[in-house]
């Protein structure tokens, strides 16, 4: 059997201690901006000594899991499920999924309730995950910098709504004038584990130089998705409902209907869009998320993906990354020569004999 090239550091999750490093196997990991990413693999357990050490250190829920390949950590999140299993031929190994650190903030609840007035939308994410990492049990040492991006919000987030804090920050996110968010994995300068907040606005870029994928080359394949079942040029977003007249039946707040007479007048049909803010009581607020929600449908964003071999050059660390492309095949007869931004990234694993890969999903530039 070919060695891996994949281990893993388990660490208790909230002091991140080592509690042990094992090897992995059928490894297969997803990163995204804007999107929590995930990882799975097999634990090989072919001694009782290894199977009483995972054993020990492998605990959903409490354990945190730090992917190496080679020399290089490529990633981090938290054990969330774990099966022993037995296959055919009699291997035991223990099949793992975790989610980024950012799946923590999905497991969190906002019980108390915060207001703001006035204050920068970075400021705003900030203390969001404050009010997490300061509750008891709560802390699990991601840091943030303090940069600001110049956007300042009138917020209130109610007790009431049970609302959790991944949520209210991909609500913030997604407003108009809005900004990008992930928590990345890396070793600083000491070799210490880092757990970071990354926020850009409007996105996230990461890197000075671009990494030249061409095709026929490293660029093994490529899928171009064209899609209008999300096009719309007539929006309407529907925020909390009024309670406060018990007399009358209660109706939700509105906002104003936003019609592309433009884009209809260059020949699109009306297609129609709506979207739900059901615990934004402000009609400010929710004509922000109206407007955002209906720049995006006019024209839906596609997300080329690309396989290329992993290398050198292609590691997880891509995203925010900028990539130039250079295709020229049937579809492409005059060649396409152009720069795209790195929002994803899947490694997968090889199969019968097919290399190593990774797949990268790309924001087409606007």
């Amino acid at each position: 059997m070919t060695r891996s090239p994949y281990r893993v550091l388990l660490c208790d999750l909230r002091s991140d201690q080592m509690l042990d490093v094992l090897p992995l196997t059928g490894v297969a990991i997803d990163d995204y901006i804007g999107k929590t990413g995930a990882l799975q693999g097999t634990v090989p357990v072919p001694t009782r000594e290894i199977a009483a050490r995972a054993r020990a250190a492998i605990v959903p829920g409490r354990t945190a899991v730090w992917v190496e390949r080679g020399r290089t950590l490529w990633w981090g999140g938290i054990l969330w499920t774990a099966a022993p299993g037995v296959d055919t031929r009699g291997n035991v190994g223990i099949d793992i999924q975790a989610g980024g650190w950012s799946s923590y903030l999905y497991h969190r609840m906002l019980y108390d309730t915060q207001e703001a007035v006035q204050v920068d939308q970075f400021d705003l994410v900030r203390g969001l995950l404050d009010y997490v990492q300061n509750t008891r049990g709560g802390d699990l040492g991601i840091t943030y910098d303090q940069h600001v991006s110049g956007v300042p919000r009138d917020r209130t987030y109610s007790r009431y709504d049970l609302p959790y804090v991944g949520d209210l920050i991909n609500n913030l996110a997604a407003c108009e004038n809005g900004f990008e968010w992930r928590i990345a994995s890396y070793r600083d300068a000491d070799g210490r584990r880092v757990k970071r907040l990354r926020l850009g606005h409007p996105v996230i870029r990461h890197g000075s130089s671009d990494v030249v994928l061409t095709h026929p080359g490293p660029l093994l394949s490529y899928r171009w998705p064209m899609d209008a079942t999300g096009k719309a040029n007539a929006w309407q977003s529907r925020g909390a409902s009024d309670n406060t007249n018990q007399t009358e039946d209660s109706v939700p707040l509105m906002s104003p209907l936003l019609v592309n007479s433009a884009d209809i007048a260059d020949g699109w049909p009306r297609l129609d869009g709506s979207s739900d803010y059901l615990t934004v009581e402000e009609a400010p607020t929710l004509a922000e998320h109206a407007r955002a929600d209906a720049t995006a449908a006019l024209n839906p964003a596609t997300i080329p993906e690309v396989e290329v071999l992993l290398g050198d050059d292609i590691t997880p660390d891509l995203l925010g990354a900028t990539v130039r492309l250079r295709i020229r095949d049937m579809w492409w007869p005059d060649g396409l020569d152009a720069r795209y931004r790195v929002v994803g990234i899947t490694v997968q694993p090889p199969e019968r004999g097919r290399p190593e890969t990774a797949r990268l999903y790309l924001e087409v530039p606007t």
